[in-house]
């Protein structure tokens, strides 16, 4: 199922003290374009109460009651923007909570914050975004607090950003770019960096055209290529920079094959206040599509 037959619903993760605020924003945002209903989900984590010393019985009891609340003025305010919305509050870890939730509503998008200030950070990018985006089977956004604020702050109008890597990921990532950049009329920008072998095959940057990727151009929508040599996650950074994309868009594998814990796409999560949408392969399809819309590159 593709990204714009699957996104009827969309999860966001919520919490009591606002920093789902930006989240809660992204979601309703794209729930809007394509007609999605939202589930806040609350998680209460029996982990951070592992002491009971420090938290009063009372505190305890009437969690759940408060974020209910919370959240029902947060329904609220999404039906006087049209938006059907329900809340779901249980007890369970994190990662767990948004899964079982994701899973229950067959969710084809799951919504989170991130703290901001230095970006993703550890927050998005440690081992709870990680198991989430690893085990999720939609595509997992993650939006820091801070994403529209002073210098970080997209241009009006700003544009897609997917970032594309040879992964089994890659034909989904593709997919979910263009429908967002034809839903909300967007620029889409793809930057792609060249491995040495591809350097050294003598293919050349300005010769390489959108079919190469298995991209179709969107009737209307300005595309452009931009390839460039180096690391991965220097070529996105620096598109980051220079065009201040609205979103960006990357394929991410069940497990790194690079050397660091994370692999690239957890490299540009912790480093960027933009939002980054992470897209897994579609079920039952790993190797063919990417195969398939990397086929010129690779002859």
């Amino acid at each position: 199922m593709g990204f714009e037959a699957g996104l009827k619903t969309i999860v966001v993760a919520t919490d009591l003290d606002g920093r789902s605020e930006a989240a809660l924003e992204y979601g309703r945002k794209i729930a809007g374009a394509y007609g999605a209903r939202i589930v806040l989900s609350y998680g209460l984590d029996p982990l951070d109460y592992a002491s009971v010393d420090t938290v009063p019985g009372a505190v305890l009891r009437t969690m759940p009651e408060a974020a209910r609340a919370v959240l029902h003025k947060m329904s609220e305010e999404l039906s006087r923007q049209g938006i059907h919305s329900h809340s779901d509050v249980r007890q369970g870890t994190v990662v767990q909570t948004l899964l079982d939730v994701a899973k229950q509503y067959e969710a084809g998008l799951i919504v989170m914050g991130s703290e901001g200030r230095k970006g993703a950070g550890v927050i998005a990018v440690g081992a709870i975004t990680e198991e989430l985006v690893r085990r999720a089977q939609c595509p997992v956004l993650a939006v820091s607090a801070d994403w529209n604020a002073g210098p970080f702050r997209p241009t009006p109008g700003g544009p897609v950003l997917l970032a594309l890597e040879r992964n089994e990921a890659t034909a989904a990532a593709v997919a979910c770019a263009v429908s967002l950049a034809e839903r909300f009329q967007r620029p889409l920008f793809v930057v792609h960096a060249r491995t040495a072998a591809e350097a050294s095959a003598f293919l050349n940057p300005g010769a390489t055209t959108l079919n190469d990727f298995g991209i179709r151009a969107p009737k209307g929508i300005d595309v452009r290529c931009l390839v460039k040599d180096g690391r991965p996650e220097d070529a996105v950074s620096n598109a980051i920079e220079q065009h201040r994309p609205s979103i960006l868009v990357l394929g991410v594998k069940r497990s790194s094959g690079s050397g660091g814990v994370h692999g690239t796409a957890f490299s540009l999560l912790a480093g960027s206040r933009v939002p980054v949408l992470c897209v897994p392969a579609e079920a039952g399809e790993p190797d063919a599509q990417a195969s398939t819309a990397l086929h010129a590159m690779s002859h």
